[in-house]
């Protein structure tokens, strides 16, 4: 008798290990208490399954390594900046390349070029470093989302889409205060959720109409392209690459941190097609981050992302990283474990409002339910909720979004499916004695992007 569904394994063979820590709970009690229950404040020696983000921490192929001892490290016109270039342009088509540290140095600069005090920039739900860099350009974020994504139940299929109707009343409202539209593919805090080939294709011309520019953060962008072979309807039987390209045609430019989907430790990017914009960038570069042939990284660097980008675009690869994080998602919901459904591209989110009902958001259970999975098993989650929200910049108010969730966050190539049972097991665990678990107050919040760095203790 045929089956009706056969497994899949890892594209790849493991060479190198790289052995963790076993802690005890009294080692942990002890680790999260020092780190004021903030998992971002943890020692990484005391942690055993790190979850806490996908950025930096893939496991960089064999070709990777080998790039790296191809650096050359001139401090102008190094070699590998130009393999950089090329894989830019062969893989996403733009026409100048800006290199930066990480993705927030294109952020930084994209911000300083374009945002002028008191433009509007409207977008399919903020990003924490993103938004900031819009803000401290003197702009101001309007979420244009559709309300889909602020309902972790709702599981259609494209919750990174854009409303076009909100979008058009933003348009319409700030002529000539609109820089641009900003764009994420996939949507990190709405849970990795993707946004569609004909939303962008739509969002591209209402934006074209009202002469507005359309940049993308493209951090995930071969994430996104793969819900969209597997999801949209005529884009079945092409290829990741190829809808890669098609995405970023529709658009401007892209800030890129090559952290993620290009399977780097270190680096980033800003993308363009103006010759003006490029000018003023790679002149800001410069200032903020070194010579427009190397920017923020070393020549090693450039060569690892370069050989990345090409690696991440390979079908093979992205369905084995995304059937890794689909499969610690059907464990959760086969047990009723709320989760942001459909499951995302690079983590499983948990619904924290859900899980922990009798913690108000004013005691952030999010937080909360990321310290206690700590607590329990070494497992490290980062929270995504009213922490990460911050403060509104003009009135110091709260920002209390409706999804308050924690973040399983997969890294590529680096876990096995067994670390991903013991993960799935001590959530569970966790949901069925949810009761104990108490609610967090702040006991230091720095003035900016306070989840890195804030303090808490239990109420």
């Amino acid at each position: 008798m045929p089956l009706e569904r056969r497994s899949w394994a890892e594209p790849f063979k493991i060479k190198v290990v790289e052995p963790v820590r076993l802690t005890t709970r009294e080692q942990r009690e002890r680790a999260i208490a020092e780190a004021g229950y903030n998992t971002f404040l943890l020692r990484s020696r005391d942690v055993y399954i790190d979850l806490l983000t996908d950025s930096g921490t893939s496991a960089m192929s064999d070709r990777q390594w080998a790039g790296m001892m191809l650096g050359d490290e001139a401090y102008a016109g190094s070699e590998n900046f130009y393999s950089l270039e090329d894989a830019v342009h062969r893989y996403y088509g733009y026409r100048h390349l800006i290199p930066t540290h990480q993705g927030r140095g294109a952020e930084n600069i994209i911000s300083r070029v374009l945002i002028k005090p008191g433009d509007v920039v409207p977008g399919n739900m903020y990003f924490t470093t993103t938004r900031l860099h819009q803000e401290m350009a003197g702009g101001r974020f309007v979420d244009v989302i559709i309300d889909e994504a602020h309902d972790p139940a709702s599981e259609h299929p494209f919750k990174g889409n854009v409303d076009l109707d909100k979008l058009e009343h933003v348009l319409k409202a700030n002529p000539g205060r609109v820089p641009y539209v900003s764009v994420a593919a996939t949507v990190n805090m709405a849970g990795g959720q993707p946004i569609s080939l004909a939303n962008l294709q739509a969002v591209r011309e209402l934006a074209t109409r009202y002469g507005v520019r359309v940049i993308l953060d493209a951090t995930r962008i071969a994430e996104n392209s793969w819900f969209i072979q597997q999801r949209e309807a005529g884009q079945q039987g092409r290829s990741v690459a190829a809808i890669v390209r098609d995405l970023c045609a529709l658009t401007d430019g892209c800030t890129m941190s090559a952290k993620k989907d290009p399977l780097a430790n270190i680096g980033g990017f800003l993308a363009v097609n103006d010759d003006e914009i490029a000018q003023q960038a790679q002149n800001l570069l410069v200032v903020f981050e070194g010579l427009h042939t190397y920017g923020g990284m070393a020549g090693r660097d450039m060569q690892a992302v370069a050989i990345g980008i090409s690696e991440s675009v390979d079908d093979h690869h992205i369905r084995a990283r995304i059937g890794q994080v689909e499969y610690l998602g059907a464990k959760l919901r086969n047990w009723g474990v709320p989760i942001v459904l459909p499951v995302g591209g690079h983590g499983v989110f948990l619904d924290a409002r859900a899980f922990l009902p009798h913690i108000p958001q004013s005691q952030y259970p999010a937080q909360a339910l990321a310290a206690a999975l700590y607590l329990d098993s070494g497992v490290r989650a980062m929270e995504r909720g009213a922490v990460s929200a911050g403060r509104d910049a003009a009135t110091g108010e709260e920002h209390m979004p409706r999804l308050e969730l924690v973040r399983l966050t997969i890294p590529r190539r680096v876990y096995t499916q067994a670390h991903m049972d013991v993960t799935a097991e001590s959530v569970y665990c966790l949901y069925e004695e949810r009761d104990r678990i108490r609610g967090l107050r702040m006991t230091y919040e720095p003035k900016l992007l306070r989840f890195f760095q804030a303090r808490f203790e239990w109420v």
